[in-house]
Order: C-alpha cells, then structure tokens, then sequence
C-alpha cells in the first residue's frame, strides 16, 4: 500500500472517496485491507519502488456501434452485438436478433470482443444468437439487413486483454471491488470468504449470503479497491457497514465446477437483488428501474437464507409459435409483423393469449379496425389489451381461457376474423411452406372473392356454440394508412399495380411485398417462391446483395431456380425490365 504522502493519481489512497462512501474510512472502521493490485487480471502499470497500479482502459466505444461477441449463453458461437449502454470502460452489449432480457457487460479489453469482420478472416461465420426471435433459416438476411449501413466499431479501439497474475494471491478477508452477477451493471464492495486452489468466493458486504458467488482468481468480473472512482464507474455502497469482527458465522458453500460457474455467469440477468441503484448509464436509462430500495436484514447465525427458485418454468404453461411465413391477411401489416417474437412463452395460457392478440393489435394497419374484431369476455377479467384510436388508448376485456386448449381455440377464432391463415400462430412450429398458403397462392384458387368463404366447423366446447352469430365482416377492402401510398390491399394479395421495375425508384428502396409482386411478375415459373422470399424477409437492399450460392446455401434453392433468379435479378440491376 502506498503511504499518505504519495500524491500519485492512480494510488488508491487518493482514490477512497467516491460519493458518500469513502473507501479509506471503510477500511478504516471493518478494521479490513484490500486486496493488493497485482492480483487482478486488469491493465496496469508499474510504479517504481511501489505495488504496480491498475489503471482502466480508454473506452473510445459509441452506442450504437457494432461489434463481434461470443454469445454468453453458448460460447460456441460468434454473433453480432450492438453497443447498448456504457459505463466507465464497461459495455452494454445486446445480441442483434435478441432481447433486452439477455443483454450482458464487458470490458473494452475483453477477448471476446472483435471487429466485424474477424471471424470471416479466421473462416468461420457468425451464428444467430441463442434465442434468436425469428426464424433460423432468415438469419442470412437478417444479418446481411443488420449490417448494411450499420456503424463499425474500429478495430483501433479494440484492446488487447491484460496478462493473467501467475498465481492466486488472495488471501480470506481482502476487500476487493466486484459486479454484482444478478445486477451485472453494479459494481459493489466486496470480502475475499474463502480461497481454494484457483478459486475464489466473493461475499458482497452487507447483502445476503445468497448472492456471492465462486469464480476463478483471474475473473474479469472482480477489481481492486478503488477502481470505480478512477474509472469514472458508479460504485454500489455496502448494504449494512459491519466490522470484520461482526462477519456472518455462514460458511461458504463449496466451490461449484467451472461449468456450473460459467452458467451462472451467463444466466445472471435472470435474477434481480433488492438493492437500489444509483448509477446512472450512458444510453442505459432502465438499466437498473427494476431493483428495489427495500434492504435485507443481516441473517442470524441460526437462519439459512435460500433464494426461490426461478428457474424452472411453471407446470400449467404453453407456448405459441409465430409462422413468418403465413398469409397475414388484410388487416394485419406483414412488414409489423417480423417484429412479434417468433415464441409466445413458455407462460400461463391467459399470459400466451393476450401476447398474441396485443401483438396482433400492435401490428395492424388500422389498430382501430383490428380492435373490432377483438372478441371481448362476457364478465370483466384480468385479461385486458389495448389500442390506440382516434389519438386515444382504448382496452378491452378477453374471455376467460385458463387451459392451452381454450387459448389455441381461442386463437383459431381470432385468425378467422383477421382473416388471415390459420396456421399464423400455432402450438408446433411450422418447418417448411405453409401447405394452407401455397394452396391460396395457387392461380386455380387464388381467385376466392367470388366464392363464399368456407365456415369452419367447432366443436361443441369451441366457445361459440353458445353465442349469437357474428355480424357480417367488414367489407375485405382495406387501404393503408399512409395517404401518399396507392397500394390497396384485398384479402392476402395485393391488386395489380405498377410494376415497380418499371418506374424511377431505385429497386434498392424496395419493400418486401415490392419486392414479392416482382418476383411473381418477371417469371411466371418463378412465382411459387414468392412465399419463401417473404418468410426470408427479402426486400430491395437484400434482394440486390442476392447470388447464387447464398440462394442454395440458405435458402435451399437448387441451381437452375437459383440461376433463373441470378438472371431476373441481374436484369433488375442493369434496368432491362
């Protein structure tokens, strides 16, 4: 340790206080020392005649930037992150195809962290993250849409990882800095509770037991007293100050095998400390709006504190998948709808069911139309969607539907009245071309609006049984709500218009259903992959990146079709339609 006469910058002396929690007088009070800085696996420098001091990296990162990163959740596999949030040298990395629910943290010098384009050179490809939303056979175009005009992270502030210390040197009562792994954006004090071989256990000062944790000595996760001030990175104050002589009697569990350890690692998002934070993120306003202000009490030495068990899904649950590539019928808008998760649940079946039909809502046209036609429970209930009309959020009640077969039935219902395939959402996931469709796409029976709609049959327990016919739909007749588009949509096809080849826009501009009235019209023989274009989510910037051997590699196309297709977009290119 340094003597108070050092006025060095980086000594930790002169880097105690931060906010209203001083380092030096909590040392000072538990009667406790920090852990020396060269047992850190963190950038440092040497100071002569003194302990080498650690020193943070420069974080020259932007939100917004992109990035290659391992998947936390499957270290197999190379995706494309964005930069979400950043606080002090660490970053708020989210998987592009997930969630916010899977975001994670890194440092600037982390080796999992690369340009983009790294994994190319070294022959391998970038995967969907685990959990990817939309279907796994549109992650090519995904990705080629994610990164076509994206920001590049630089590969000049990209940093290489400091060196392992050569051994474990922490010793039981060291105090140390440390993130809080189910509050990964704190970073809070903590104690050394136990050293085992290459291991060692974190105890967070103040909170219950059952939040700290094993890791290797050399974690990246853990850093020396003092780090967050000069880092400029918030540092969570102790729950309940105690003295070193007031430590709770609990012993630490044992130490977990390292797979068990890198899962909890990666799954650390899932749960949620009783803490309030008060750090503030750069781009990260609700990093921490979900942690609570109420505090635990310190445990006697009698109580055993076992946290619930969150991870296993409730019995009476169901889940529902979402067939990108379904007629979505008149009312629903099919660019809205690759934005709906392609899995409802696992959850309870009132929970599955009002994901659906607000999604369905979120999704249509005219929410006002699609709110219609919403059928609404008979009593009031706890199962309430809402929509906006007329500039105001209206809601209404759903029926009662406490079992996975009443949602599914109930869900049947909801498809016929948007008038859209019935297999749009459904309890299996769909593998291959809807049959349903391809029939509807077929010239033979493509023409329906002069025949009467075929009236499915329920069972006599399907919730209509009992109820007075419908009133009549409405007119199939639905323009869009943007006024300068001309495009009228009537039942799953759009109406002849101009061929959009033919005009001034550049077919890189295109939409998808451009894009889709295109390939039906430049080749006839071509048509009955339209269908496979939409569940690819192909529109002009993607169609024009398109050639033959992503066609057959990602989207099963044989040569001749494959080349058919080269040729119609070639044409497309040189402006010979």
């Amino acid at each position: 340790m340094y003597s108070q006469g050092n006025h060095d910058p980086y000594s930790p002396v002169n880097m105690y206080s931060q906010g209203n929690f001083s380092w030096g007088e909590y040392l000072r009070e538990t009667g406790a020392v920090a852990a020396p800085q060269h047992c850190f696996k963190q950038r440092a420098r040497v100071i002569p005649g003194a302990d080498k001091a650690v020193y943070p990296p420069p974080n020259e990162f932007k939100v917004g930037m992109k990035l290659e990163a391992r998947d936390p959740r499957n270290l197999s596999s190379t995706c494309v992150a964005t930069v979400i949030g950043m606080q002090g040298p660490r970053l708020r990395l989210r998987l592009d195809g997930s969630d916010d629910k899977n975001d994670f943290w890194r440092l600037v010098d982390s080796n999992d962290l690369k340009p983009i384009g790294t994994c190319e050179q070294q022959g391998g490809l970038l995967q969907p993250p685990l959990g990817f939303r939309m279907n796994a056979s549109s992650w090519p175009m995904f990705l080629l849409r994610t990164l076509n005009g994206a920001e590049m992270a630089p590969a000049r502030i990209f940093q290489k990882e400091p060196p392992c210390p050569k051994s474990n040197a922490f010793e039981v009562g060291m105090k140390l800095e440390a993130v809080d792994r189910k509050n990964p954006q704190l970073i809070c004090p903590a104690t050394i509770g136990a050293v085992d071989g290459k291991r060692i256990h974190v105890t967070f000062d103040g909170w219950l037991g059952a939040f700290d944790y094993w890791c290797d000595y050399d974690n990246r996760d853990i850093f020396p007293v003092g780090w967050c001030a000069l880092s400029g990175h918030n540092l969570q104050p102790p729950g309940n100050k105690v003295s070193a002589g007031m430590r709770r009697p609990i012993p630490p569990p044992p130490p977990p095998s390292r797979d068990k350890d890198a899962m909890a690692t990666a799954s650390s998002s899932e749960g949620k400390r009783k803490r309030k934070s008060s750090s503030l993120f750069q781009g990260d306003s609700d990093a921490a709006s979900d942690t609570s202000s109420v505090q635990d009490k310190p445990p006697s030495p009698n109580v055993t504190v076992v946290e619930p068990d969150t991870s296993t899904p409730r019995t009476l649950s169901m889940c529902v998948y979402t067939n990108y590539g379904c007629d979505t019928g008149p009312y629903l808008n099919p660019r809205k709808l690759v934005d709906l998760p392609s899995q409802f649940g696992p959850a309870l079946p009132s929970h599955v069911m009002r994901e659906v039909t607000q999604g369905c809502i979120d999704c249509a046209i005219q929410q006002r139309v699609v709110f219609g036609l919403i059928k609404q429970g008979q009593s009031p209930g706890r199962v309430v969607v809402s929509a906006t009309v007329g500039g105001q959020t209206q809601s209404c009640t759903l029926p009662s539907c406490e079992t996975a077969s009443a949602v599914l039935r109930y869900l049947e219902q909801l498809c016929e009245r948007l008038e859209c395939c019935e297999n749009l959402f459904s309890s299996t996931p769909m593998q291959g071309p809807c049959s349903k469709c391809t029939r509807r796409d077929d010239p033979e029976v493509s023409d329906s609006s002069s025949r009467p709609a075929t009236k499915r049959r329920w069972s006599a327990d399907s919730g209509d049984a009992h109820h007075p016919p419908k009133a009549p739909r409405m007119q199939r007749r639905v323009t869009t709500e943007a006024a300068s588009s001309t495009t009228t949509v009537v039942g799953a096809e759009y109406r002849s218009f101009e061929n959009p080849a033919r005009g001034d826009r550049d077919p890189g501009d295109w939409s998808l259903e451009e894009v889709l009235h295109y390939i039906r019209h430049a080749d006839p023989a071509l048509a009955q992959y339209a269908e496979l274009f939409r569940k690819q989510e192909i529109d002009g910037k993607a169609l024009l990146l398109l050639n033959s051997d992503m066609m057959m590699k990602y989207m099963g196309l044989k040569l001749g079709t494959a080349l058919k297709l080269c040729h119609v977009i070639d044409k497309l290119k040189t402006g010979k339609t």
